[in-house]
């Protein structure tokens, strides 16, 4: 355990890093650059459906990948490595987005999902040095600097991007296209750039029974298997991992579709994009205010208000007919959104033993991705099949819901105890 300054700010920083991508890439100017410039000539719905699609092609593959690369990393210790790897295939593919021309929205999608890949595939690795980093006193407002530091440090350069993309004259820049070119290359450079302090700063514990790659990748897979044969005995995380999974799918959903919704109610760009700002720096001082939040009624109830406050925020969304009211939900959105991050991820690391933290953190990550499948896919399905996007926002409702009812079920006490005749047995 670690647990100094230097290790807990540099592990916060990745989260500076690949924040870039998640505000002015997936939830920033792709969508928008999509709609209006690769998928030209496409309708609102079917522009909807293309980026649902792409959306759910990435997650499908980093979901079904992250267990078994968890479990590699931890038997051969290789979550830097890992890590370093991932985020180097986000920030390349990202910055490789600028070379696309206009109506070429197959190439957009294949090289967009590789930068998913690498965002989610790095997050995995990332999120398993959390143990490693804070002590379980801290692990709470160490997610949550994480997720805090994204928000300011995404947020900070998604607002030199948008002035970018506004005034592009201020900028030299002779159009808004090559604005948005140029920022998906400064996101790419960001990216790299600011990995460097977890890779140079926080130590990976290394195994006593550390393994060669090869044979690391042999007891990886075969471990993975066991423990997804076990997870019948491990009932308290089935039950977390499964309420984790509908409830992160409505607020993926909403974070990757939020600008796609707005633009097909016929709202202008610059709307959105202000909207998306606001959000980012609302959510820099409430995920940690969130953390005290959950110190004084507990981490689940903490969780179970933010949850109901997402049903909320879906139902609004519903009503929304100018930008004033996605201004609003944007607030409202930033007030709850790093606070559910960040505890799911902190909270998970209490019901998980240490030395498996890849490996566990693969399947957090993998639910996380399934999620990613099923909401924006069912948002794009509802949208293309009613031809009303207002629709597809509804059904977040029945994930939340059904979140709320599953994260109920779960008991720390009685996990300890499940995990620990589970490991046992090995």
């Amino acid at each position: 355990m670690q647990d100094t300054k230097r290790s807990i700010v540099a592990w916060a920083f990745y989260d500076w890093a690949n924040s870039a991508f998640a505000t002015t890439v997936m939830a920033g100017f792709f969508p928008v650059f999509f709609s209006a410039y690769w998928a030209v000539g496409s309708s609102a719905a079917e522009g909807t459906f293309y980026l649902g699609l792409a959306n759910s092609i990435g997650s499908a593959i980093i979901a079904i990948l992250a267990p078994f690369l968890g479990s590699i990393a931890d038997w051969g210790s290789y979550k830097k490595r890992l890590l370093a790897f991932f985020a180097l295939l986000g920030a390349v593919m990202t910055a490789s987005l600028s070379l696309l021309q206009m109506g070429n929205w197959p190439m957009a999608v294949v090289i967009y999902l590789f930068a998913m890949v690498g965002f989610a595939g790095g997050n995995t690795f990332y999120d398993a040095l959390l143990p490693y980093v804070a002590s379980e006193e801290k692990v709470d407002f160490v997610s949550s600097l994480g997720y805090s530091l994204g928000y300011i440090g995404g947020g900070l350069l998604f607002a030199v991007n948008v002035f970018m993309f506004l005034n592009p004259e201020w900028f030299s820049i002779v159009s808004q296209e090559q604005a948005v070119k140029l920022s998906f290359v400064m996101v790419g450079i960001w990216w790299a750039v600011f990995s460097l302090p977890i890779l140079l700063f926080v130590k990976e514990e290394k195994s006593r029974d550390a393994l060669p790659l090869s044979q690391a990748i042999r007891k990886g897979m075969s471990v993975t298997i066991n423990t997804v044969k076990s997870f019948r005995s491990l009932r308290t995380i089935s039950f977390f991992l499964v309420a984790y999974w509908l409830y992160i799918d409505g607020v993926d959903t909403i974070i990757v579709m939020a600008v796609a919704y707005g633009t097909s109610l016929g709202f202008p760009s610059e709307s959105l994009i202000v909207a998306l700002l606001i959000t980012q720096f609302v959510a820099f001082p409430s995920a940690l205010l969130y953390a005290f939040f959950a110190k004084k009624v507990g981490v689940r109830r903490a969780l179970q208000v933010a949850i109901g406050a997402y049903t909320f925020i879906a139902i609004l969304g519903f009503f929304m007919n100018k930008p004033l009211h996605f201004y609003l939900l944007a607030v409202a959105i930033g007030l709850f959104q790093g606070g559910i991050q960040a505890l799911s991820r902190s909270y998970y690391t209490r019901l998980i033993p240490k030395g498996r933290s890849a490996e566990f953190f693969g399947f957090f990550n993998m639910l996380g991705k399934f999620a990613s499948i099923l909401g924006p896919l069912l948002m794009g399905l509802v949208s293309l099949v009613t031809g009303s996007t207002r629709l597809g926002i509804v059904s977040l409702i029945i994930l939340f819901s059904g979140g709320f009812f599953m994260l109920s079920k779960v008991d720390e006490t009685k996990g300890a105890e499940e995990m620990a005749a589970f490991l046992a047995q090995e």
